[in-house]
């Protein structure tokens, strides 16, 4: 590959990236509602199940991760929804550079606005629901490494239902039984390390998860995309 082309594939992705972050950070309810939304289920559990520490350090693990989730899920529809409707995305689709290197773009633009907030605040919000402070550690690598594969996965429904008007539906119906690998490994290995004992094979696991899903998604959802604009 001559370094001319790489450069302007690294170019391309660097506009394409920047593009969608300054977007999203016109439209600051894009940001935060997801956001909003992983806090208030997490507040909203310990309210509806009772103040029990045991309890709560018992099922924390399944509510952070759940609540990640659904707020994933939440931000979804928008993914490739603003292009599709301006004409950008026909405009990408036709250009001669690969599909790859925008798509990869735009996923991972997805995953600094949804995944990183929740990276950060998660902490902070476990110790409300008693986590043990030995399974902080395996909670931050479980949603470093998971959250971007929901974001991967979920592209994949969102390029799928960008031509819907109302697509929320059927694109949870189509993601979310995919998620299910992701949210039992993420929470096993939390359980794991609550108990003391090692979690590295679930993060291997899960690590497999993402390698997979970057190399293999960007496909799929051009495929998907190709598809849902003709």
């Amino acid at each position: 590959m001559e370094q001319g082309n790489v450069l302007s594939y690294f170019n391309l992705f660097k506009l394409v990236l920047s593009r969608d972050l300054k977007i999203a950070l016109r439209h600051r309810d894009d940001v935060l509602n997801p956001l909003l939304f992983f806090i208030i289920i997490i507040t909203l559990f310990p309210l509806g199940i009772g103040p029990e520490p045991q309890t709560l350090a018992k099922i924390a693990p399944g509510i952070i991760w759940v609540s990640a989730l659904l707020a994933t899920l939440l931000s979804l529809d928008r993914m490739f929804k603003s292009d599709y409707q301006d004409g950008a995305l026909e405009q990408l689709l036709l250009s001669p550079y690969p599909s790859f290197i925008w798509v990869l773009a735009k996923v991972i633009a997805h995953w600094i606005l949804t995944g990183i907030p929740l990276i950060i605040t998660a902490p902070v919000l476990a110790g409300m629901l008693n986590l043990p402070t030995e399974s902080f550690l395996a909670t931050f690598w479980t949603l470093l490494l998971g959250t971007p594969v929901l974001s991967f996965i979920g592209a994949i429904g969102a390029a799928l239902t960008v031509g819907l008007k109302k697509g929320g539906v059927l694109l949870s119906l189509i993601i979310l039984p995919l998620y299910i690998p992701v949210l039992i490994f993420a929470t096993s290995a939390i359980d794991a390390a609550s108990y003391g004992l090692p979690y590295g094979g679930q993060l291997a696991i899960i690590g497999a998860l993402l390698v997979g899903a970057l190399t293999l998604t960007p496909f799929a959802i051009t495929s998907a995309l190709k598809v849902s604009t003709n």
